[in-house]
């Protein structure tokens, strides 16, 4: 039997490289359906809304899935990729480097 695996405790937000914001916009602002990578390992599939930005200065992809609306802290991001014909830009690797908010 394996063991369930466990929350780890809340990690302080790390802000994502500003040069890497442009292709969320871009994803939001197109309503691209996309193969969300996390850096858990985990991945699925939603149409990206949005971005918001918490009172405590935490950033986040808002996003329309299966289940209905989630959202994912950026820092929580590997990578995305767009899944329909036409998108302006491919597969993009969003973990590492980071921009001062």
């Amino acid at each position: 039997m394996t063991k369930p695996q466990t929350t780890p405790p809340q990690q302080a937000y790390q802000p994502m490289n500003c040069d890497l914001y442009d292709y969320l916009e871009i994803a939001c602002l197109h309503g691209y359906r996309l193969k969300v990578e996390l850096v858990d390992g985990a991945d699925f599939e939603a149409k990206a809304v949005t971005t918001r930005t918490s009172a405590t200065k935490e950033e986040f992809l808002c996003l329309e899935g299966a289940d209905g609306a989630l959202e994912v802290r950026l820092d929580r991001l590997l990578a995305i990729t767009p899944l329909g014909a036409g998108a302006s830009f491919g597969r993009v690797e969003l973990a590492g480097g980071s921009c001062a908010i």
